[in-house]
């Protein structure tokens, strides 16, 4: 496999939500959206470089939909992936304002925060479940699998989510609430070997198809908003 063997991710809002025949009436009326995930030539060293040497010449995609109604604020959201032998490699970049974070724990509500969601199955077996990881621009960092959602929902064990590698550029607690413009990334790379331990897996080569979602949100500070790739 070379630098330039391609990883598809299929992603589609719904895909965990609605049954199967839903998702096939989607996919024959060509409306999920696609994103090439290369092979990693360096991998990399999770110090939030979105425009260095590795990640500078990975094309982004855009959280750009907004659920239910539009939101007066509507953060410029991007987010790139890489893949190799051992890891999913994630950044996400935010053109943010009114960025607040308080979760302490990973069992705290991450999405009340200034945050970004990869929602995920490793493959395109959706009787496997699902992976979700929420992040908020502090760190903070909320790892579950679920079958479907609300139900049958493993939380990653401290010492495998130890295992993921993360980088934030903001503090671990923003509070008060930073109302200018700020920008904000978060990177992190997921062991494949974490997720083998929850879920059967299809390892990254080409040919192969995960599916997905992304999604910025905020739904408590000044300015709520929820908003997703696809």
């Amino acid at each position: 496999m070379q630098g330039s063997a391609k990883l598809l991710l299929v992603l589609l809002l719904f895909i965990f939500l609605a049954g199967c025949n839903a998702v096939e009436s989607r996919k024959k009326a060509g409306l999920y959206k696609t994103y090439q995930v290369e092979r990693a030539v360096k991998s990399p060293q999770t110090d939030g470089e979105w425009f260095g040497s590795v990640w500078g010449c990975v094309k982004p995609l855009d959280v750009t939909e907004y659920v239910n109604e539009k939101t007066e604020h509507m953060p410029k959201t991007q987010a790139k992936l890489l893949y190799d032998d051992e890891f999913v490699y994630v950044i996400f970049r935010v053109e943010d304002r009114y960025v607040r974070a308080v979760a302490k724990s990973s069992n705290d509500n991450i999405f009340h925060d200034s945050c970004v969601e990869f929602f995920f199955t490793p493959g395109e077996d959706l009787s496997q479940g699902y992976f979700n990881i929420e992040t908020n621009c502090g760190g903070t960092m909320l790892f579950h699998h679920q079958i479907t959602q609300g139900k049958d929902v493993a939380d990653i064990v401290d010492s495998d989510r130890e295992n993921v590698k993360i980088y934030h550029s903001q503090p671990r607690i923003v509070e008060p609430e930073i109302t200018e413009p700020v920008t904000w990334v978060v990177e992190y790379r997921v062991p494949l070997d974490l997720l083998e331990k929850y879920a059967t897996v299809q390892r990254p080569r080409p040919g192969v198809s995960w599916r997905a979602n992304f999604y910025k949100i905020a739904s408590r500070t000044s300015h709520p908003h929820y908003l997703t790739w696809s």
